[in-house]
């Protein structure tokens, strides 16, 4: 993250895609609106032309949960990434999920936000709860895990 975007606490996607190596379609956030370690908050704006809506459900679209719960580890991954030297030569692996619970659907036209707090950070291991939110009601919440590795060349 360059010195300009730790200033300002927010991202676009642009700025997103230089710090995750996800892409279309599976890069999940479309903005960081915040980042004061050990915080950070996220925007995924769920449109229906998400490519997972084809077939969950047809006529009933609803995000599926372990797409909701990997923006949370990519909101998370881009806190983590901030802790690491040299991130750029870094990928971050989702090792674990406990205590998961969903409370509503995400269908079209929600505005998912990721509230992520980093609860430990070991070297490369880290643990982070986290919530996912529509119009201030519970989606999501998760502890998560991941780990930094090296990229392989």
């Amino acid at each position: 993250m360059t010195d300009s975007e730790k200033q300002s606490k927010t991202l676009d996607a642009v700025a997103i895609q230089k710090i995750l190596p996800h892409r279309y379609p599976f890069l999940l956030v479309d903005r960081i609106i915040e980042i004061d370690p050990p915080k950070i908050v996220g925007i995924k704006n769920v449109t229906l032309n998400e490519p997972f809506f084809n077939g969950h459900f047809p006529g009933h679209p609803i995000m599926p949960g372990v797409l909701i719960l990997e923006a949370m580890a990519q909101t998370g991954g881009i806190l983590l990434f901030d802790t690491q030297e040299r991130p750029e030569d870094k990928l971050v692996y989702f090792t674990g999920i406990d205590k998961v619970k969903f409370r509503r659907p995400v269908v079209p036209g929600d505005q998912l936000r990721f509230e992520m707090e980093m609860l430990k950070v070991k070297r490369s291991i880290c643990r982070m709860r986290g919530q996912a939110l529509v119009d201030g009601q519970l989606a999501c919440e998760a502890e998560l895990s991941a780990a930094v590795v090296e990229k392989k060349e």
